[in-house]
């Protein structure tokens, strides 16, 4: 008898024992398999993030997702029921964010924000006793921007500086070198050009000599007298002088006129 009272009370105290190792496995096995990976890593502003779930079992009854420290009806995003038509029902923390659920448990959220920043958890519902859950935190960034110049540090001014005054003084330098060049061709062709040019016959204007004078080509050849002829040479031919010719003087027969004609009007006796 004694010994069956002994088995009868420590038999309530083995499921005891069974039941709180039991309660105790669950959750911390339902937290350390699963996990969630972010892609991009760190991602950023108007950018689309995605929290892919590992670890999902083929079959459960549902997902949620959480936004927030807290899994209550103020923090929940949407749940997701595979057996539905619509599977995807949101929540109060949804707002305007645009997220999809998918299948496997994942998230996607699209045109992130820097809002959107937070503790993401999930909680799968594999059966009523037990439930899997996971959670990460997400930081979205704003984009980089280049900064302007005026809040740029001293060295940039002095690497700019570095560049832009060697190319400055090479420019220089070559815009010198490629004037000296034009202005020496320049010097090099003004003598050859004024021998070429052919002088003008134009009236000259001297500048104590306010009369005009005007050189014309004589219509008659000129030739000079003998006493400034010089020797000349034998086998140069000499050029016929020309005859005066003698002009008609009819002035003259006005002084001797010819009686002839007048003879002829004498009557006769």
């Amino acid at each position: 008898m004694e010994i069956l009272k002994g088995t009868q009370g420590s038999f309530p105290k083995v499921l005891l024992l069974t039941a709180s190792i039991l309660a105790l496995w669950l959750p911390q096995g339902s937290w350390a398999t699963l996990h969630i990976q972010k892609i991009p890593e760190r991602p950023q502003k108007d950018q689309d993030l995605l929290l892919s779930v590992l670890g999902v079992p083929n079959t459960f009854q549902d997902f949620t997702w959480y936004l927030g420290e807290d899994t209550d009806g103020g923090t929940r995003l949407f749940t997701y029921i595979p057996e539905l038509q619509r599977p995807q029902r949101d929540g109060s923390a949804m707002g305007q964010r645009d997220i999809v659920g998918f299948q496997n448990g994942s998230l996607l959220l699209r045109r992130a924000q820097p809002s959107d920043s937070g503790t993401y958890q999930v909680a799968v519902t594999v059966n009523p006793a037990w439930t899997m859950r996971a959670k990460t935190e997400v930081q979205v960034a704003e984009i980089n921007k280049q900064p302007s110049t005026a809040h740029l540090p001293l060295n940039a001014w002095m690497v700019a500086a570095a560049i832009i005054g060697p190319l400055a003084f090479g420019f220089f330098l070559i815009g010198s070198i490629a004037y000296l060049l034009v202005t020496r061709g320049w010097r090099g062709r003004s003598p050859r050009t004024a021998t070429t040019e052919k002088p003008e016959l134009g009236p000259t204007h001297d500048a104590d000599d306010n009369n005009v004078y005007e050189v014309m080509p004589s219509p008659v050849f000129l030739v000079s007298p003998i006493s400034d002829m010089g020797p000349m040479n034998s086998a140069t031919p000499q050029l016929p002088t020309q005859q005066p010719q003698q002009e008609p003087h009819h002035y003259q027969d006005l002084l001797n006129p010819d009686l002839a004609p007048y003879s002829q009007l004498v009557p006769a006796p």
